[in-house]
């Protein structure tokens, strides 16, 4: 009989600390909900790269000045784009890997903007979303830019970004792969 209410005592234990995390979670995605709502479905959490941030990790200080820390994984090359420098703003995709919240994508916009070039197009990405095209005769301007879920959008073509240093860029869409030279 002892045995019996030690076992129910730990069932109902374990049960009001399952509950407790669950009530997190629901609250949690709940946010997050509301957050993708007013972000039209962007699942991209935007802010400065914080002085907390090294080679396996990223700290992230939010629009709304919230912190946030994400696990990098350095096998894949393809997670940081343009770099992770204190003060930088950037964009983050995350996801949860065993309990611990990794970034997935991680684009630096302050490296992203600039004057870029190739012999197709020559371009400038501005702050505040604007593009400006340093070519007269395209007939197809870039004239706004976004990242939307871990995506570059010029206009209303949507590109994965692929590589982002300081003095190139490489986008990939449907049409095939597209690189830029930095202009300075």
């Amino acid at each position: 009989m002892k045995h019996l209410r030690v076992f129910v005592a730990l069932m109902m234990a374990t049960f009001v600390i399952w509950g407790c995390k669950e009530g997190n979670s629901s609250q949690q995605a709940g946010e997050n909900d509301s957050l993708a709502a007013a972000n039209a479905g962007d699942s991209t959490i935007y802010g400065k790269c914080g002085e907390g941030s090294m080679m396996h990790t990223l700290e992230l200080i939010d629009d709304d000045g919230n912190v946030h820390h994400f696990m990098i994984n350095m096998d894949d090359s393809s997670v940081v784009q343009g770099g992770m420098l204190t003060g930088d703003r950037m964009a983050v995709i995350r996801s949860i890997v065993y309990g611990d919240t990794m970034a997935t994508t991680v684009i630096n916009l302050t490296t992203l903007q600039g004057k870029w070039s190739s012999l197709a197009k020559s371009f400038q990405i501005e702050e505040g979303g604007k593009v400006k095209s340093n070519a007269d005769a395209e007939s197809n301007p870039w004239t706004t830019w976004k990242i939307y879920n871990g995506k570059l959008v010029l206009n209303t073509d949507t590109f994965t970004i692929n590589e982002l240093r300081a003095d190139s860029l490489f986008l990939e869409n449907k049409e095939g792969i597209f690189g830029f030279q930095r202009l300075k």
